[in-house]
């Protein structure tokens, strides 16, 4: 029977080497800041918001919430980008998405400069994702999986991954954060010849293509360790891209959903968030 890997362990580690680095930052009168900008009153998107300044409160971090009606104009939203790009005093800053279908979602997200884009929305902060540059930062969910993967103390170096799905938020920047950890990586897509076959190969598998119970026993070998990024709703309960029990079956490690991943995404903003702090200092 496979280990499971959950999230709440290694989101803990995360945040008690960030009290440290926050204790450090104090010692120079510098409190990390961060913007949060949020369009419409959706419940989900508000009950996130609260989550994440919950979490910089209890760290000693500040956040600030800049809230727009579902209906302002692409304009308008823009502008408050730029204000926070021109406000020293805020760290970094959160754009919540997705964002209303009237604007163009990446001349919003470009907007915001790299060095403050905590969670690798825009193409400055993907440009030097990709480039191999430290001086930005990648997408939250794909770090999430780099750190669950040390956490754990799964090394990527000379192992073969295979991520399956080819986003902007996951696909594709966890596979390159695979590869610059020396991993050999294979990008799967839903034109992919044989993904089961592609799957089985891995020694590292990584499923985030939002596909409910996409990947099962056929995908899954002795060995091999499954993170399970998918977010889907069936019948009204939260699941992955994984049928969890059936891999669990065969693999070494399984991420579950909910519990895996995502528990970790939160920490890493917050990390983001206090390196941005640091580099200021």
């Amino acid at each position: 029977m496979a280990e499971i890997l959950l999230g709440r362990p290694a989101a803990d580690a995360i945040r008690e080497d960030l009290a440290r680095r926050i204790a450090a930052l104090a010692e120079k009168g510098v409190t990390p800041r961060l913007a949060v900008i949020r369009l419409g009153e959706d419940p989900g998107d508000m009950a996130y918001e609260r989550s994440i300044r919950r979490g910089c409160e209890k760290l000693g971090c500040a956040a600030e919430s800049i809230a727009l009606p579902a209906d302002c104009t692409q304009e308008a939203l823009i502008a408050q980008i730029e204000a926070v790009n021109a406000d020293d005093s805020i760290h970094g800053c959160l754009l919540l998405r997705p964002l209303p279908k009237h604007m163009h979602s990446a001349a919003v997200c470009d907007a915001l400069l790299p060095e403050k884009d905590l969670d690798g929305m825009g193409r400055g902060a993907l440009g030097a994702l990709f480039a191999g540059r430290k001086d930005a930062f990648a997408p939250c969910t794909a770090q999430a999986c780099l750190e669950m993967l040390k956490f754990y103390g799964i090394d990527p170096a000379g192992r073969r991954a295979a991520v399956v799905g080819r986003s902007l938020v996951i696909g594709r920047p966890v596979g390159q954060l695979l590869l610059q950890a020396d991993a050999t990586v294979t990008l799967c897509h839903s034109r992919t010849p044989d993904l089961a076959a592609v799957c089985r190969e891995a020694d590292i598998l990584i499923a985030a293509v939002g596909h409910a119970g996409l990947i099962g026993a056929e995908h899954t070998r002795p060995g091999q360790v499954i993170l399970d990024v998918g977010v889907n709703s069936v019948d009204g309960k939260l699941c992955g891209d994984v049928r969890t029990e059936e891999a669990a079956e065969i693999a070494a490690a399984v991420s579950p959903v909910p519990g895996g991943v995502g528990a970790v995404t939160p920490a890493v903003l917050l990390a983001h968030l206090v390196e941005a702090a640091e580099r200021r200092g």
